[in-house]
């Protein structure tokens, strides 16, 4: 770890997580290389007990908003999830043209480091979810938030379940239902949901 630097894990904080690929190159641009990571998340989600609150997959970068994992450290969750991501697109998988990566598959998928911010308040927690939300939006890459289909947006706007688990309010009211312990009576109309 370089001078200077320090993490703050275990804190019981949410952390707002960027990480890029390697010398920023798009590596993320094919629909097939964005699917793989949204499974090596699920995949990583349910391994380590981690909450995803809000993602986003760039095409040359990833931004994550999610709690302190229940099983080992952040650091180790995410350690985990770009070798998977890495190891399936550049070692493992067979590449046809037009499917996979584009250009030659460069020897390192990820930079080596992460940017991790603590968030300590709610006003922070919706600040950072809008931002990864919105990204696609301000590089240019959809019109609107809901037309990007590599992120939670869809998943806080309208319930629409997607490849990872996002904790949200539809979340915890399906799991309500599937324990019975929801009144049918006590559910809002979509009208009246809060919109992040």
């Amino acid at each position: 770890m370089p001078w200077g630097l320090k993490r703050f894990q275990e804190s019981g904080h949410s952390h707002f997580v960027t990480f890029s690929c390697y010398s920023r190159r798009p590596l993320l641009t094919a629909d097939n290389a964005k699917r793989i990571f949204e499974l090596a998340l699920e995949r990583v989600r349910r391994s380590f007990g981690l909450c995803v609150y809000g993602y986003v997959v760039m095409p040359e970068h990833v931004h994550l908003l999610v709690s302190e994992p229940e099983r080992g450290l952040l650091a180790d969750a995410l350690k985990s999830l770009k070798q998977g991501v890495s190891r399936r697109l550049v070692a493992g998988a067979p590449f046809k043209p037009g499917v996979g990566l584009s250009g030659d598959l460069p020897e390192h998928f990820w930079q080596k480091r992460y940017y991790d911010l603590n968030v300590r308040n709610y006003r922070q927690f919706v600040e950072k979810l809008r931002y990864i939300h919105r990204n696609p939006v301000k590089r240019g890459l959809c019109e609107r938030p809901e037309d990007w289909d590599w992120s939670s947006f869809r998943q806080y706007a309208i319930g629409c379940e997607g490849r990872v688990e996002v904790e949200c309010e539809w979340t915890a009211r399906r799991r309500e239902r599937a324990a019975g312990t929801l009144c049918p009576a006590v559910e809002l109309p979509h009208s009246s949901q809060k919109r992040v």
